[in-house]
């Protein structure tokens, strides 16, 4: 048997990246694709009356083969990619989509589920055997198991060039980025960018060969110090120009006529499955429900936001007529991060430099293990016996208070070639129950941090610190989970509730009685000054309009897309900054065109859903307000969050979960508190 299918003879059972190989994939998939096949006919034979049991519990175990070989496959072509893996996955990702649309365009399957989903009343079926039913009923009927043969063929056809086309706009995103170097000679030209930053661009220009120079490369933690320091006013538009238009150069790897095409195929398999739009389709598997309450939401926050977001913007133009002697009418988007971090140095005496030293990496890990001791009683032990992808990721075995097995956790920090940009959680097992044993999980974070250098560790600015808490929530979710079905597991919640768990987390950054457990100078040991602490939470707020208007800019876009016929789309240029437009408070750059590197909606999962970090956040900033009114790691608060959220997973409707731990819906006053928008 192929080694992906093989029983893993490792520590807990975890992936043996060590020997798995990438000629393994094909061949484990089609034998994984094999073994469901001959479980379905077995299911579909099955002569007994149909009951929960032998259809919905036969049917959630099916296929897990399938979901083994390709959640390592998918994982790897995200985090640790080559071109081998790249040209692999134009194979494998149809062949996927194939198997998944041979169970959700079964009739005879469908038969058996709908069969018990209509005498659902009377089967006195469990809280979450009742989700299980339901998501698999609706996983048929809204993948078209309803259709006719020959729409049946067209929803194929489709869902496998949609597959094909999300591939290579991802493709397209990752060699753009690879491709992109400012390699610099003058050393004048990098005034304004701290030591540590020189340092490590230095150190890419080596790595790139261009040793005794200095580079910038699309990466964020080159980009993002880079448009934020630099005095050379030139560089930092060439940079921006050259971030904001990935993908979108009319060249190899030019991205506009693939989304195009995205979008114009999401329009059809929705129309075809009978909603007007893939909003509409989407959204009935929210808590939002449908495009216009989104809308709606988003109009609300903007009208909210983007007055205090002109006035932010405006005395930042001031500030730099009066440092700098800048003609506000000349002020431009490459200004922005420049002026305000000057701005925030000025008004709170407070940037990324001053905090940097306080955020060395292991002390922030550190820091988030002990938040996750205090609160749910976790110990992390790191385990170099369990197989990793790379050297750079880091192995742990998750404990309880009483040294019980958790979960297995991997930890993968720093950005290479072969790896996508941005951070995310991922999982290659989710928890579930096998019989009366507990399978517990193996939970991932994938970030792209700043590396060490060859005279400082790596040292996180605040944004890549909350961005750690952000992931590690994500984390949690997955490694306390403690329900029956794999299906429901963890995660596997309505997208506008995933981000709750993760960006609650957030909080604990801000507040001191967390941030003294952990933040503390990499040389003298020193803990982090309790002004600092006092002037990073005077500082939370600073451009809050600006940044709540970027997000719903982003929600308007994606919603835009989404919404309505994009067959009538002629240039993406022009309808991007239409759809921005009302969202906008600095000039639109030409050539900028966000949609061709919108990883979230057009690769990531997030099409009809970027909204849902917004919504989210009026969750965490709600259910924070109950840890802050009884104390951020008092025991009974973290305890409900536990057992009425972390541990649940999708075993119930989302706001009921929220319910039970609140004891009431939320609502917007936390957050716009909190934001200071109100």
């Amino acid at each position: 048997m192929n080694i992906l299918l093989d029983k893993f003879e490792t520590p807990f059972e975890t992936t043996p990246f060590d020997k798995v190989k990438n000629s393994d994939f094909l061949p484990a998939l089609k034998e994984a694709i094999d073994i469901a096949k001959k479980d379905i006919a077995n299911l579909k034979n099955n002569s007994e009356k149909p009951t929960f049991n032998n259809v919905c519990e036969a049917l959630e175990v099916i296929g897990k083969e399938v979901n083994k070989v390709g959640g390592v496959f998918f994982n790897l072509h995200s985090a640790e990619s080559d071109d081998e893996l790249q040209n692999l996955a134009k194979e494998f990702s149809p062949m996927m989509t194939d198997f998944y649309n041979d169970i959700s365009l079964d009739t005879d399957l469908f038969n058996k589920v709908n069969e018990i989903y209509e005498q659902k009343d009377s089967l006195n079926l469990t809280q979450e055997e009742m989700m299980l039913l339901t998501k698999q009923y609706k996983s048929f009927t809204r993948n078209g198991a309803n259709l006719n043969d020959k729409d049946k063929t067209k929803l194929r056809e489709i869902s496998k060039e949609l597959s094909s086309l999300s591939l290579e706009f991802g493709d397209n995103v990752l060699g753009e980025t690879k491709r992109y170097i400012k390699v610099i000679d003058d050393e004048s030209l990098l005034s304004g960018l701290p030591e540590g930053i020189k340092e490590a661009a230095a150190m890419i220009a080596k790595e790139k060969g261009h040793e005794g120079k200095w580079a910038i490369t699309l990466e964020y933690p080159s980009y993002v110090p880079a448009t934020t320091y630099l005095d050379n006013r030139d560089l930092r538009e060439e940079l921006y120009r050259a971030f904001t238009s990935k993908a979108s150069k009319g060249d190899d790897l030019d991205n506009q006529e693939i989304i195009k095409k995205i979008a114009c195929l999401r329009h059809e398999k929705a129309r075809l499955l009978g909603y007007s739009s893939h909003a509409e389709f989407v959204l009935e598997e929210r808590m939002a429900e449908k495009p216009e309450k989104v809308e709606d939401f988003l109009k609300d926050l903007l009208e909210k936001a983007k007055p205090v977001a002109i006035n932010e913007v405006e005395e930042l133009k001031k500030f730099a007529n009066e440092t700098d002697g800048l003609d506000p009418k000349d002020f431009m988007p490459w200004d922005y991060s420049y002026y305000a971090e000057k701005l925030k140095l000025k008004k709170f005496n407070l940037d990324d430099e001053i905090l940097k030293p306080y955020f060395k990496l292991e002390n922030v890990i550190d820091g988030v293990f002990t938040v996750a001791s205090k609160l749910y009683g976790l110990k992390f032990m790191q385990r170099r016996d369990i197989p990793v992808y790379h050297k750079d990721v880091m192995a742990f075995e998750v404990l309880d208070e009483n040294d019980r097995h958790v979960s297995v956790f991997y930890a993968d920090f720093f950005p290479r070639e072969g790896k996508r940009a941005g951070a995310w959680m991922t999982s290659y097992r989710d928890q579930h129950l096998e019989g009366n044993s507990d399978v517990r999980p193996h939970v991932s974070i994938v970030c792209n941090f700043t590396k060490p250098t060859e005279t400082k560790p790596s040292l996180l600015t605040f944004n890549e610190v909350t961005t750690l808490f952000h992931e590690f929530g994500h984390a949690l979710h997955g490694m306390l989970s403690k329900v029956k079905y794999e299906s429901l597991s963890g995660t596997s919640v309505y997208w506008d509730f995933v981000e709750l768990p993760s960006q609650i987390l957030e909080n604990w950054a801000y507040e001191k009685e967390c941030l003294d457990l952990f933040a503390k100078h990499y040389e003298t040991n020193e803990k982090i000054p309790a002004e600092y602490i006092q002037r990073l939470k005077d500082s939370s707020n600073f451009h809050e309009g600006r940044a709540t208007l970027r997000q719903i800019s982003f929600a308007l876009l994606d919603l835009s897309w989404h919404s309505g016929d994009p067959s009538k789309i002629k240039e993406v240029s022009k309808y991007e900054k239409e759809a921005m437009k009302n969202s906008e408070v600095l000039p639109a750059i030409d050539e900028a065109i966000m949609s061709c590197s919108f990883s979230h909606i057009f690769q990531g999962g997030y099409s009809a859903g970027y909204y849902s970090y917004k919504w989210a956040e009026v969750l965490d900033a709600d259910a924070f307000e109950a840890f802050k009114e009884k104390g951020i790691f008092n025991k009974e608060v973290a305890t409900s969050f536990h057992d009425n959220v972390l541990s649940k997973g999708g075993s119930s409707h989302p706001m009921e979960l929220y319910k039970n731990f609140r004891g009431k819906e939320p609502t917007p006053e936390a957050l716009l508190r909190r934001a200071g928008l109100v």
